[in-house]
């Protein structure tokens, strides 16, 4: 009988050795560094405030929540994680998928491995298996389950974060597939969350997901096999009706997205490498970086200031102009996505940082009077086929120009191993002290040797600092 989705990819969470090549685990070590990196200010964040406080209310348990000494069960403190991971959107992004992928993935393995005294090498085997999975299964349903209006953070990434932590718990094939098959009835997350705090909330319920269905697989609960495929399954009812005639009708789909589900070589290729990530520059949605960098690379090159300019024209892909709603936003929230915002603070002070994102300095009237200089031309095609282009004109009547493909951080110019420690210290600085993190810092650059991953996961359980 011919395999379906979910038992596909059961099997091979199953039964594929963990010997990736160095690159692969390099990657994946790369990443784990950006995710603490960013999780650490990440917890001083409202939403992973409320979302610690209320956990903590439910009991304690063996995995740490970072920014607290009280461990929690696993499932909340892969919560609380992935909340703090995400709540500033300084967290990665992966195309297959089209989600932010790791601040799902490594808090649910980590709380899983504290839980069950793993390695440091399991918990790096355990990401590179769940981030194929989230991408197989992302290039099966995108790019129109993204871009209907679908947080593929919060709906595939409970996926994701289940097949790391079948893996992670040595699942058979059956229990792996009853895993994912079980994470589909807890995927859920709107776009229409973006710009509150239920858009970070969403990478910790998928965590949190991902936790219990791998746990609840192990302990012989079963579900469907047919619940990525078939005339009642995720990608019809994720997709819609019409899902037959978009898969048929796409050409050069970008990131894989062709739209069905690769049973055969479900590890080929290998999508850690094969696509990389969007390791961020800036603090805010990632549909806005392409246009960042080129006005800030115009800006660097000419020397032009703010008001040396008569207006800024950017043309982009539609989806990314949907992505960034907010157009006067009111808070820090929706700071983060807005162009307006993002732009014009890049043309007033050379720079975005996370600086940026306190109530006054969203409020600057300085960077309010710039917003009617930025116009923005949607264009309806795929990310792929639409490179940003960028447009500057100086009020003396000089033009200056610049296209961008990808944006920096990405696999076309990706970060140095140098750029991403230099981030991390930057985030992680200001709220914990020197020994504490020099010892977070050695206890990761030793990580894949880690018996226990409780050697590093001590230095998050811990109260930071508040910043000044």
């Amino acid at each position: 009988m011919q395999r379906t989705p979910v038992q596909a990819y059961g099997q091979w969470l199953a039964n594929t050795p963990d010997n990736w090549p160095q690159e692969a685990r390099h990657s994946a070590f790369r990443e784990l560094i950006d995710q603490i990196g960013v999780t650490v200010p990440g917890t001083r964040e409202p939403a992973a405030r409320i979302a610690a406080k209320v956990v903590s209310a439910w009991g304690t348990g063996s995995s740490a929540a970072a920014g607290q000494r009280n461990r929690l069960a696993a499932p909340w403190a892969a919560l609380v994680n992935g909340t703090a991971g995400h709540a500033l959107d300084f967290d990665d992004n992966f195309d297959p998928s089209k989600s932010h992928a790791t601040t799902v993935l490594y808090p649910a393995i980590l709380a899983l491995a504290e839980q069950e005294g793993s390695r440091g090498a399991a918990c790096i085997d355990a990401y590179i298996c769940g981030l194929q999975i989230i991408g197989k299964i992302g290039q099966g349903v995108n790019p129109y389950h993204r871009d209907r209006g679908w947080h593929a953070t919060a709906t595939l990434g409970a996926m994701g974060a289940a097949a790391a932590c079948a893996r992670l718990l040595q699942l058979d094939e059956q229990q792996a597939a009853y895993a994912l098959s079980l994470s589909t009835s807890m995927a859920a997350g709107f776009m229409s969350q973006f710009g509150t705090m239920a858009k970070p909330l969403h990478a910790g319920l998928a965590a949190k997901a991902g936790v219990m269905a791998a746990c609840l697989a192990r302990a012989g609960l079963d579900a469907s096999m047919n619940t990525f495929d078939s005339e009642i399954g995720l990608n019809r009812l994720m997709v819609g009706p019409d899902y037959e005639a978009l898969r048929d009708g796409l050409t050069a789909p970008d990131h894989g997205h062709t739209m069905t589900f690769e049973t055969t070589n479900v590890g080929e290729p290998l999508l850690i490498t094969e696509h990389a990530f969007r390791v961020k520059r800036f603090p805010n949605c990632g549909a806005s970086h392409r246009a960042l960098d080129g006005l800030l690379i115009l800006r660097e090159q000419h020397g032009f200031s703010a008001d040396d300019v008569f207006r800024i024209d950017i043309t982009l892909p539609q989806v990314h102009v949907n992505n960034l709603m907010y157009h006067d936003p009111q808070d820090p929230l929706q700071a983060k996505f807005s162009f307006e915002y993002a732009l014009g603070t890049a043309l007033l002070t050379g720079d975005f940082t996370l600086a940026d994102f306190t109530q006054e300095a969203v409020m600057r009237p300085e960077v309010k009077s710039l917003y009617p200089l930025i116009h923005l031309h949607g264009v309806d095609a795929l990310e792929g086929a639409c490179p940003t282009e960028v447009k500057v004109t100086l009020h003396n009547g000089q033009i200056h120009e610049t296209v961008r493909t990808m944006p920096l951080g990405s696999k076309a110019t990706p970060f140095t191993d140098a750029q991403y420690w230099s981030k991390f210290e930057s985030c992680t600085a200001p709220y914990m002290n020197e020994m504490d993190l020099q010892g977070l810092k050695a206890a990761l650059m030793d990580f894949s040797d880690l018996k226990n991953i409780a050697t590093m996961t001590d230095f998050l359980a811990r109260k930071f600092a508040e910043p000044s």
